[in-house]
C-alpha cells in the first residue's frame, strides 16, 4: 500500500497544497513552522483518525477557516486505487469519503490506510507516563486488526460506568448498589481479559523484534525486556475486582483493571526510564516503532507508510547512518530541517515554504 497523491486544504497551515509522493523514499525539507511535520500529521490521520502530537480538531483546521480536507488517493498491492478524503471540523463531527461514498461511521476508515510514525516526541514512551506505553501497544493492536478498537472503546465505555456508578455509591456500599456493580464488574472482566490477553500476546511476539531494531541501530548486542505483567491478570480481573471492591467504593474510583497497566522497559538489566542515557532512550524508542512496523507488515501482508519526522536530527551519525541503512522496504516519508545525511537516499525531494512546495526533484 502506498499513498500516491495527497491533497490538504485548510489543514493547520496549509491553504492548499498539493503533493505527488513516491513509492519509495520521499524527503520533505523545511525549515521549522514551515508546514513539513503537518504534511507528516496529515497522513497519520488517515491510519488513526488522530493526532499524533495530541492536538484535538480545532488545532487541525487553519485559524480561520471552519473546516479542513485530507484528501488521499491510495494504491493497493493489488493495483486498485482509492480516493479518501476525510474533513475534519472545528466545531462538530468529523466526515468521511471512501470513493465518494460517505462513510457511516468515521471509525470504519480504520485498517483503509496504516502509517507508522517516529517522531522527537516519542521519547515520552521511555520517559513519560504509562499512559504513552498503554496507547503503543493498543495503537499496535489497532493496526494489526481493527476489532481491538472497539475492544479499546469498550473498556474505556465500561470503565466510565463503573465510575460513576462508584461516585454515586459516596462511600457507602448499599444493595442497590451492590447488584449494579455486580453487572458492572462481570462486563468489565468478559472484555479486560480479552484485552489483558491480546496486549500480553503482542509483548510477547514484538520483544525478539525490538531486540533484533535495537541492536541494528545501537550497532552492538544489548539486551533489551518489555514487561507486561498486572497482577490482575495472574487472578482475573472479575477476582481482582472483588478483592478490592470496598477499597473502589471508598475512593469513588476503580483501581484496578487495564486503564492502569505498566509496560515496563529495561536495557541491560535496568530500567530504561531512569537508568538509559538520552541517546539509549531516543534507540529504544525508535526500536519500538520499527518493531511494530515490522509485526505489523508480517501479520497483514502489507507494509505501512513509514513516517521518519525530523528524527534525524535527533540522533548521532552513527544511529543515524544505522538507521537509514535499515529503513525497511516500502513508502518511507522522511522530513527534516536541514539537508539529508549521505546515507539517505531519496527517490523525491519536496521542499516546503510557508506551507507550500517551493521545489520537486528526483533524488
Amino acid at each position: 500500500m502506498i499513498v500516491e497523491h495527497l491533497e490538504l486544504i485548510d489543514f493547520r497551515n496549509y491553504v492548499s497544497g498539493s503533493f505527488d509522493l513516491t513509492s519509495g523514499t520521499t524527503a520533505i525539507i523545511g525549515g521549522n513552522g514551515h508546514g513539513k511535520t503537518n504534511l507528516a500529521e496529515s497522513l497519520a490521520y488517515l491510519a488513526t483518525l488522530s493526532s499524533f502530537r495530541g492536538a484535538p480538531n480545532d488545532a487541525l483546521v487553519r485559524a480561520g477557516a471552519e473546516q479542513a480536507v485530507i484528501r488521499a488517493t491510495i494504491r493497493y498491492d493489488d493495483g486498485q486505487t482509492t480516493l479518501i478524503e476525510a474533513e475534519l471540523v472545528a466545531a462538530g463531527r468529523n466526515r468521511v469519503q471512501v470513493n465518494k461514498q460517505k462513510l457511516g461511521r468515521v471509525r470504519d476508515l480504520l485498517g483503509s490506510v496504516r502509517v507508522t510514525v517516529f517522531s522527537p516526541d516519542d521519547l515520552t514512551l521511555i520517559k513519560g507516563g504509562p499512559g504513552d506505553r498503554r496507547r503503543y501497544l493498543d495503537d499496535t493492536l489497532v493496526a494489526l486488526a481493527t476489532k481491538y478498537d472497539a475492544v479499546r472503546l469498550e473498556v474505556g465505555r465500561i470503565l466510565k460506568q463503573r465510575n460513576s456508578l462508584l461516585k454515586q455509591a459516596a462511600g457507602h456500599l448499599t444493595s442497590e448498589i451492590e447488584t449494579t456493580l455486580d453487572v458492572w464488574d462481570q462486563k468489565f472482566a468478559e472484555v479486560a481479559d480479552q484485552f489483558g490477553y491480546a496486549r500480553a500476546t503482542l509483548v510477547a511476539r514484538i520483544t525478539p523484534m525490538v531486540q533484533e531494531a535495537y541492536e541494528h541501530l545501537a550497532g552492538t548486542k544489548t539486551p533489551v525486556e518489555l514487561t507486561y505483567e498486572p497482577d490482575w491478570r495472574q487472578i482475573g480481573l472479575a477476582a481482582a475486582l472483588e478483592a478490592v471492591r470496598n477499597m473502589d467504593v471508598r475512593r469513588g474510583v476503580s483501581t484496578v483493571g487495564p486503564h492502569l497497566d505498566e509496560l515496563n522497559f529495561r536495557i541491560n538489566g535496568l530500567p530504561s526510564r531512569t537508568h538509559a542515557s538520552q541517546g539509549e532512550q531516543r534507540t529504544f524508542a525508535l526500536a519500538l516503532r520499527l518493531a511494530a512496523h515490522q509485526l505489523v507488515t508480517e501479520r497483514t501482508g502489507t507494509a505501512p507508510v513509514l513516517v521518519l519526522d525530523d528524527v534525524l536530527s535527533e540522533l548521532d551519525d552513527g544511529r543515524t547512518t544505522a538507521l537509514l541503512q535499515h529503513i525497511p522496504p516500502g513508502q518511507v516519508i522522511i522530513t527534516t530541517a536541514t539537508e539529508l545525511p549521505p546515507a539517505a537516499r531519496a527517490d523525491r525531494i519536496l521542499r516546503i515554504e510557508a506551507g507550500r512546495v517551493s521545489g520537486d526533484t528526483a533524488g
